[in-house]
């Protein structure tokens, strides 16, 4: 046929698509499809449900309903969709004196079991998490949110990957102005290709350039549903299983999905934990450095005659020896992720041992360098998801100590937190509920209360519905 032949032609490699000829009493045909993404066992279903027609087929609506084995079928009347659907691993039927194609979906991808992601393990809750197909994922979530309000929109995005993205909420939850905007700013997206989740998050967060996320990121389904609950809209993106929420605030990422599966105490301390974490990760090298530079006469005695007996003899200043300590750690890090999993902690222990002992052996860098900079370095992964932030954040502010002793560090605090207080995330003011205060979101901030208490959903994220509790 020659619509077969036209579609085959926009293929470079046409011998990729499987043509098979079929002829029933009624009419002849043609499929066309992939063999690497469909399932084989359906095509010959398919194939012999085709060959057994005896009755008159008016058109191809009716051979879609009547006739066709598989479920999920479609009729479309372009070329594009046909190839498209070729692409995705459907099969295109091409009846002969018949316009249009018949779609069928016979797609079937090798994909991951459901494990518990490597980035989100808990003690207590579920342990299920994200894979990369986004049909999984989205059973993951139907799951878990049974209600007809759960919206689901599916968009194809990439001029040569054609990925399925999509955006999932609660219709009668999450304000429709934020929908509005994650939609429009999805379909606007014009690249050859998206491959990661991380790539829809450079074109949907409002500064793109920005140190700082503005954007939730999880691979547990529990985690996602929550926040939809809330009034946030859920991107999932073919081909990751990392699921972006929208609105995002800053005192997300000092939150973890099973602090809601513990007393609530017990939750709060942690936070807390995790908070003074992140102080310690980004300020304490560049405390060190400016104490010892420029305000060593505040500290105490005892310390300084440690301190001075430790030092002597180092070739490096403080502030160069900080920060070749700091670049140290942060190569034994890499290393330690890069090489392969057998030998990667060995190699991460045995370089942070053998080097660190053997350069404070040396004479070349000071234990207590050594030992402020792996506190600070332990420190950073209370919050895993602002890794990459933290460590920028305190390599300045060991430059800014450095040079300028504690007013610089102050006036580098000062101008982060302001930046901070300008970042507007689909009108969700990033440092909400304390920048600007709001009482009543603080009951699930740094602090937990207990879940019956938990009458109203955040003010902070935009939603239709404030009440979640009776």
């Amino acid at each position: 046929m020659k619509r077969a032949d036209f579609l085959l032609e926009k293929f470079s490699t046409p011998d990729l698509i499987v043509r098979r000829n079929f002829k029933s009493d009624r009419f002849d045909g043609v499929l066309l499809y992939n063999p690497d993404l469909t399932d084989s066992l359906l095509i010959q279903e398919l194939l012999k449900s085709l060959e057994d027609v005896r009755e008159n087929v008016r058109n191809l609506q009716q051979l879609a309903s009547r006739f066709v084995v598989v479920a999920e079928s479609k009729v479309v009347y372009e070329n594009e969709d046909a190839t498209e659907g070729i692409l995705n691993g459907d099969t295109v039927i091409i009846i002969d004196k018949a316009n249009g194609y018949v779609v069928v979906n016979t797609r079937k991808y090798d994909k991951r079991a459901i494990t518990e992601p490597p980035t989100s393990n808990v003690m207590q809750g579920p342990r299920e998490g994200f894979v990369e197909d986004v049909k999984t994922n989205l059973a993951l979530i139907e799951r878990r949110l049974r209600t007809p309000s759960l919206a689901v929109e599916k968009l194809t995005v990439g001029r040569r990957s054609g990925t399925c993205v999509a955006i999932a909420y609660l219709s009668d939850v999450a304000d429709e102005s934020v929908v509005k905007k994650i939609r429009e700013r999805i379909g606007n997206i014009d690249v050859d290709g998206i491959i990661d989740s991380n790539y829809v998050r450079a074109f949907v967060e409002d500064r793109p350039m920005s140190v700082f996320a503005q954007s939730a990121v999880s691979e547990k389904p529990d985690v996602v549903c929550a926040k939809m609950l809330e009034g946030r809209v859920a991107v999932i993106v073919d081909g990751s299983p990392m699921v972006l929420t929208f609105p995002f605030l800053l005192v997300e990422d000092f939150q973890s999905g099973e602090d809601y599966y513990q007393r609530s105490a017990f939750s709060t301390f942690l936070r807390i934990v995790r908070f003074l974490g992140v102080i310690t990760a980004i300020f304490l090298p560049g405390l060190y450095v400016a104490l010892q530079i420029f305000h060593y006469n505040i500290i105490p005695m005892r310390f300084v005659l440690t301190l001075m007996s430790s030092v002597n003899g180092i070739p490096f200043k403080p502030l160069s020896e900080t920060v070749f300590v700091i670049l140290l750690f942060e190569l034994i890090r890499e290393a330690g992720i890069r090489t392969p999993r057998a030998v990667g902690m060995a190699m991460s222990i045995v370089g942070a041992l053998v080097l660190g002992e053997t350069a404070v052996k040396a004479g070349i860098i000071s234990s207590p360098a050594v030992m402020i900079v792996a506190l600070s370095s332990l420190s950073l992964y209370t919050v895993p998801n602002q890794v990459g932030t933290m460590s920028i954040l305190r390599i300045v502010f060991t430059l800014l100590g450095g040079l300028g002793g504690l007013y610089l560090i102050i006036c580098g605090a000062t101008y982060v937190v302001m930046y901070l207080t300008s970042i507007d995330s689909f009108s969700t003011p990033y440092l909400s509920p304390f920048a600007p205060i709001n009482t009543e979101d603080i009951k699930d901030s740094l602090i937990r209360v207990s879940l019956p208490r938990m009458i109203n959903r955040p003010s902070s994220i935009p939603n239709k519905n404030k009440r979640r509790q009776k």
